[in-house]
């Protein structure tokens, strides 16, 4: 094995470490799965709670336009309590053939007839800032699920909340 390999190896192992340390943190401080998620009016500018289940997007706060999308929600500070290092890190939602197709499935009480991989490609995130979604399989999609792992500006690692 080359050294290039080697390093390569070395940081994927890194990163796997990290991985499953937050993830054992984050399962250890909020006492398991939430039933509601955090999701982004987009209209109304503003978060709320509503059904995990729920296949964004949906309806939002202000009539019954479904302008309502999942929102990743972590904390700057590593301290999901701590409210006030809240950060919208980014917006989800389905396309609308992949929102008709998982909600054919929770009516039916079956599995989506979808493949996973298929369905990646009908899943689309944004900044709160951007204004262009952008499919999951795409590069920019990958950075912006990945950017909230960096540290928080208070030094510690940044967690996802749940309300």
């Amino acid at each position: 094995m080359n050294a290039s390999n080697a390093i390569k190896l070395g940081l994927a192992v890194l990163s796997l470490a990290v991985a499953g340390f937050l993830a054992v943190r984050f399962v250890r401080q909020s006492g398991g799965a939430s039933e509601k998620a955090f999701f982004y009016d987009l209209s109304e500018q503003k978060l709320f709670s509503a059904a995990r289940g729920a296949v964004p997007p949906i309806r939002g706060l202000n009539d019954d336009k479904e302008d309502a999308v999942r929102a990743m929600v972590i904390s700057t500070n590593g301290n999901p309590r701590d409210r006030k290092s809240w950060k919208i890190s980014y917006l989800e939602m389905c396309s609308p053939e992949l929102k008709r197709e998982f909600e054919a499935a929770q009516a039916s009480g079956s599995n989506p007839q979808i493949s996973r991989g298929a369905a990646q490609n009908h899943r689309l995130v944004r900044r709160l800032t951007d204004t262009q979604w952008h499919a999951l399989t795409s590069a920019e999609a990958e950075r912006i699920v990945s950017e909230w792992l960096t540290a928080g500006p208070d030094g510690g690692p940044a967690v996802v909340c749940t309300p």
